[in-house]
């Protein structure tokens, strides 16, 4: 899968995905760190790029603009933030989401369950 970081989360989840043999580059890497999310978001699309973030606005453009990629991966309140932890969980998950992210979904990750919502968002 290929994945972009959000600026929410840490370089080392990008880290983490490569090593794990994914596709995942940081906004950072881009130079885009201070970027507004819309770009951002435009960029996952053209690139066929899983959105990773904390920040709910992506969700909201999702809403706004009906649309059925990119996906989104958002971590919420989860594991207190720590990139190690994030990733463990999202690698040890991946398999079972990954078919929700080819077809197109949002992705929330929370302390104690996994939610998938198709898209669009309607």
């Amino acid at each position: 899968m290929k994945f972009l970081i959000d600026n929410a989360l840490s370089p080392a989840l990008a880290v983490g995905l490569r090593e794990a043999g994914h596709d995942a580059i940081h906004v950072r890497e881009l130079g885009l760190q201070a970027e507004a999310d819309e770009p951002i978001f435009d960029l996952a699309a053209k690139e066929e790029r899983v959105i990773v973030s904390a920040d709910t606005d992506f969700g909201a453009i999702l809403a706004t603009r009906h649309q059925t990629r990119p996906s989104l991966i958002l971590f919420r309140r989860t594991l207190g933030r720590r990139s190690a932890a994030q990733l463990e969980l999202l690698v040890k998950n991946l398999e079972s989401i990954e078919e929700a992210l080819v077809r197109g979904s949002v992705v929330v990750f929370e302390d104690s369950r996994i939610r998938i919502r198709e898209l669009p968002i309607v």
